[in-house]
């Protein structure tokens, strides 16, 4: 018994695998053909059987040929999906595009324009990468929202152009964090107000302002003396826009600390080299460093 199971398991592996080498030759006979009319009946077959890759390469060979029909269209369409099938966004990004400067006014054209910025959203990398992708994935959804502001994706784009300048914003942010805790509370401070001036309403701005604030202060705090007042005035001066937007602030302890401190020196009672000054004491949950000297 255990033999004749043997040898049945022996015959269906033999009969696969011819299947499998007869079905492979006759699609090799079918790459090679000149038959333009029968590579397009079996592209379409493959593209309704999800079997992108063949769908692709026929295509590939036929499509010149029907450049100008309206054969060339869909078939131009299915091409573009088809690669965004295989999960290859770089190609299909390109392949839809292609299509947009094909067929500018076509049946597709519309859902051609949502998926290109869509296959940039897909390609777009975690925020400690480069962001182009990220960028152009905002600039795609744009312009769709632009030129169709009355269709059912036009929310879908806005809820992912805010997921995508969020990343922007968080990139910035870890800069800007960077600054800090290499003590360029200058340079800190730059890269947090070019955020927020591209990206007034991220998640992240109670945090990035008191980020801000005391990077101002900081700055100040360890300037040349002839600097110092000109320094303590702009923090005080980003207090009050702090304390105005978040009068509850979650950073309110620490915040009135740096008022009181900046108020004695303007006030003249902190000298000019504040050498007693050792940072903010406590950690935040967000892990400021509080105790920073430089």
């Amino acid at each position: 018994m255990h033999i004749i199971f043997l040898m049945k398991v022996r015959l269906y592996i033999i009969s696969l695998l011819l299947v499998i080498l007869c079905s492979c030759s006759g699609y090799n006979k079918l790459l090679k053909s000149t038959d333009y009319e029968l590579k397009k009946t079996k592209a379409l077959e493959f593209y309704a059987e999800t079997k992108y890759v063949k769908t692709t390469e026929l295509l590939r060979q036929i499509l010149a040929r029907y450049r100008g029909t309206e054969e060339g269209e869909e078939l131009n369409w299915i091409n573009a999906r088809s690669y965004y099938g295989m999960k290859d966004y770089m190609m299909a990004g390109m392949q839809f595009q292609q299509f947009i400067d094909q067929f500018p006014f076509g049946t597709h054209t519309e859902e051609a324009y949502y998926f290109v910025a869509y296959c940039d959203f897909l390609l777009s990398p975690r925020p400690e990468l480069d962001q182009e992708y990220t960028r152009n994935a905002i600039e795609g959804f744009n312009l769709f929202i632009t030129k169709y502001p009355n269709s059912p994706r036009a929310e879908e784009c806005r809820g992912y152009i805010t997921d995508l300048e969020n990343r922007l914003v968080e990139k910035n942010y870890k800069s800007a964090r960077l600054y800090y805790d290499m003590k360029e509370y200058k340079a800190a401070t730059v890269a947090i107000n070019n955020s927020l001036n591209v990206y007034a309403n991220t998640k992240y701005r109670e945090e990035m302002m008191f980020l801000k604030l005391n990077s101002l202060y900081l700055y100040a705090v360890n300037s040349l003396p002839a600097m110092q007042r000109t320094r303590y005035q702009d923090t005080l001066d980003d207090y009050f826009s702090f304390i105005e937007e978040y009068p509850d602030s979650r950073y309110a302890r620490d915040v009135m600390s740096i008022y009181e401190r900046t108020e004695r020196y303007l006030k003249g009672s902190i000298p000019t080299n504040d050498n007693n000054y050792d940072g903010l004491q406590e950690n935040d949950s967000t892990g400021v460093n509080r105790n920073t000297r430089p």
